[in-house]
């Protein structure tokens, strides 16, 4: 008798689906006949900076640009999207590139970060330098009122709407945001956490959508990369469907930021700004 192997992960013709996935072939260890199911696709994205490497990121492929805007701002290569002069996009398939025009004084302190680096072995991330860099100095918001209850009752059911992608296939984040009236305005999906919250970041800066009053709702684990990049993009509330953790919420504290975990089965617990006990 010949062993068949499973007919897995073979892409198959299939009706239209979001551009971010595809469908394949699949197969239970039980049963021989294939089955098919849309997976989330991910494509490499090399980015340079004024024709200097910087990284190498998997992302979806979508929204792009929004995502190159966000990642520069909120990884701090940039201090706005005024210091972005040009993006271009090339490439095929699941290899991509893009070529950022940046300011002269963003580039010259990209390549000063670079040179700190140099040098550096073993995990690549390692001394004075890259700790610095790691825990840097950011600005404290102003602080803002939390937001009311009732913006937050239902809301793991209503950001679906934002969640296409995630409905289809899985296997990604999303990030949102809701305006100063509480009203959900638009939404960003990623195989990457921090690349939705880059995505989202991206599409409020280059729609020239006003942050102010307004929050950030993330479905993912709150760590302190997404604390650091809702700081420098400005938005004073962040809502995570996920604990956050304890270095996350001592840094929102120390900025001013307010952090609200929204859990699966419970009331929203309000992290940052502490509450002092009344006795």
């Amino acid at each position: 008798m010949n062993a068949k192997h499973p007919a897995c992960a073979v892409p198959t013709a299939s009706t239209p689906a979001p551009a971010a996935s595809q469908t394949y072939q699949y197969c239970e260890l039980s049963h021989e006949a294939p089955a098919d199911a849309a997976l989330a696709e991910e494509v490499a994205l090399a980015i340079a900076f004024n024709g200097i490497s910087q990284a190498v990121m998997l992302v979806s492929p979508t929204d792009l640009e929004d995502f190159i805007v966000g990642f520069s701002i909120g990884s701090g290569i940039v201090a706005s999207a005024d210091e972005i002069y040009d993006i271009r996009l090339s490439g095929n398939g699941s290899a991509q590139h893009a070529e950022v025009e940046i300011a002269s004084r963003a580039f010259w302190d990209l390549k000063n970060q670079r040179r700190q680096l140099a040098g550096t072995s073993g995990c690549g991330l390692c001394g004075v330098e890259a700790v610095e860099q790691a825990l840097p100095q950011l600005n404290v918001l102003p602080g803002s009122p939390l937001p009311p209850a009732q913006w937050l009752e239902g809301l793991r059911q209503r950001i679906g709407a934002f969640q296409p992608l995630g409905r289809h296939c899985g296997a990604v984040h999303a990030a949102v945001f809701m305006d100063a009236n509480g009203d959900l305005l638009l939404g960003r999906e990623d195989i990457g956490r921090h690349n939705a919250l880059d995505k989202l970041i991206g599409a409020l800066v280059r729609q020239k959508i006003s942050t102010t009053g307004g929050l950030a709702i993330v479905t993912s684990r709150c760590s302190l990369e997404l604390i650091q990049k809702v700081l420098r993009a400005g938005i004073q509330t962040l809502v995570s469907l996920s604990s956050p953790t304890g270095l996350a919420l001592q840094w929102a504290r120390r900025h001013n930021l307010n952090l609200i975990h929204l859990p699966q089965h419970s009331a929203p617990r309000v992290y940052s700004p502490a509450m002092e006990n009344s006795a």
